[in-house]
């Protein structure tokens, strides 16, 4: 009989860290929806989720043995994190595994946004040459533009010096007061004055209850009227209507959007026939040194199995 504690895990996890919980533990992949996962569930005593997995009252019925949750990812959106600790149930994630990551990724799409270019697929003629010389041309040079970051935490902080360092004039706004060490350059407006000076706005905030629906009309209209939105945050921080309307009525403001609300985006969204909508499918995160460092929740789960404090408990909303 298998006296080893029984973790399963319902979405991927890196090759390293599976290895590192298979010498200690008895792991079982399994989606939490599947015939499998029913028959283990009397067992399981830790779960492993990431993105789509949804973790409340209804799951954690079914899971009489459970001590722990880890999350592989920054937040804990996907998991009533107060229904786990009321059954006794720790709930660990890795805050800072994609902060690079996710911070690299904003950089690349505010290339996209503000550097037209094309990669030329074969020889062309001097008439063609000269056409994409006359009209790819950026209109303003990153140093002659104000940078917005909505949420200063661990991922908008390396934004910002990133940006700074790119030349950006930076500005930005957050709930808490922010070490003017984290801030690198950045002056600290109201989210009001954010949305209204910023050129190109990137939007860094966590899962907390507040921050949903937190960017509707009222925020949306006070944009520059050839600005750009970027969204790698959470995509239930935008109200979705608002932002259709917004975005169609306004065909120079441009919206960069890796996070949705449901995800994937479903068929018929008016986003896709937007052409100043570019909605992307999730990828901030998807690096492989990010995704091995997500996974090293393993680690606090292990701690928690143990009787030990983990390293990273999630906060409470």
């Amino acid at each position: 009989m298998n006296t080893r504690p029984l973790v399963v895990h319902t979405e991927t996890i890196g090759n390293a860290a599976r290895a590192w919980l298979e010498e200690r533990a008895e792991v079982v992949a399994a989606d939490s929806g599947s015939d499998a996962f029913a028959e283990l569930a009397p067992r399981i005593d830790a779960l492993l989720v990431r993105t789509y997995t949804e973790v409340d009252d209804a799951l954690l019925e079914r899971l009489p043995r459970l001590k722990v949750v880890g999350r592989a990812g920054v937040g804990v959106d996907n998991i009533d994190v107060t229904a786990c600790r009321s059954r006794g149930v720790e709930v660990v994630y890795a805050p800072a595994s994609s902060t690079h990551a996710v911070a690299e990724y904003v950089v690349a799409l505010l290339c996209d946004a503000l550097r037209p270019r094309i990669y030329l697929q074969d020889a062309e003629d001097r008439s063609r040459w000269s056409h994409h010389r006359k009209t790819l041309v950026a209109g303003r040079q990153f140093d002659e533009l104000t940078l917005g970051i909505l949420g200063l935490g661990r991922i908008g902080s390396t934004v910002a010096r990133f940006a700074e360092a790119l030349g950006f004039q930076t500005i930005a706004s957050d709930l808490e007061s922010i070490p003017l060490t984290d801030r690198h350059g950045a002056e600290m407006v109201s989210v009001e004055t954010l949305f209204a000076q910023a050129d190109v706005l990137t939007i860094h905030v966590d899962g907390r209850r507040a921050n949903r629906g937190l960017i509707g009309d009222d925020l949306l209209e006070r944009m520059k009227q050839d600005a750009v939105l970027i969204n790698t945050s959470r995509g239930f921080v935008m109200q979705h209507d608002p932002l259709r309307r917004v975005l169609a009525a306004r065909t120079d403001l441009r919206a960069f959007l890796d996070v949705h609300d449901p995800e994937p985006p479903p068929p018929g969204d008016r986003l896709f026939e937007l052409s100043n909508a570019h909605l992307l499918p999730h990828l901030a995160s998807r690096t492989e040194t990010a995704m091995a460092r997500m996974s090293d929740v393993v680690q606090d789960i292990w701690a928690v199995l143990n009787g030990q404090e983990p390293t990273w408990p999630a906060p409470e909303d």
